[in-house]
């Protein structure tokens, strides 16, 4: 039995086919789901554009708690939601091994050739460094 399962959101629509795949896994209701938003770094001042508008972090912040609150709601066994700010990869497989996930569920947004090069894939290196096994969900 899974007994943690670390979830991987990003807030694009890809998120809405991770979290439908999450109910489909049929999950015991002693199974814990640990929501998982990783904000990436913030750019440097240097490169910001000055001519638009930015969102404060809290902001931000509110906004992913909002919609990591609207899945949690739907689930029918124990949940928590983490919010951190850091890589991606390296703060998804962090949180892997403080929560002891049986299971990492993540989605894939299909990158290929140049864009994958040069934006590197999250899922791929989740894939390599997890300390448990890795449900990769494909964008349709």
């Amino acid at each position: 039995m899974l007994k943690t399962i670390l979830v991987a959101l990003d807030g694009s629509d890809l998120s809405q086919r991770v979290i439908q795949t999450l109910h489909e896994l049929q999950i015991q209701q002693a199974t814990k789901i640990i929501l998982a938003h990783v904000i990436p770094p913030s750019e440097s001042d240097m490169e910001t554009a000055v001519d638009r508008p930015h969102p404060s972090e809290d902001l931000l912040y509110r906004d992913i708690e909002q919609q990591l609150q609207s899945y949690q709601a739907a689930l029918l066994c124990q949940s928590e939601l983490e919010i951190v700010t850091g890589d991606p990869a390296e703060e998804i497989i962090r949180l892997a091994h403080i929560h002891q996930a049986d299971l990492i569920v993540i989605g894939n947004r299909g990158l290929t050739g140049v864009k994958r090069i040069l934006e590197g894939s999250v899922s791929s290196q989740v894939v390599i460094d997890a300390p448990c096994s890795v449900l990769v969900v494909k964008q349709e």
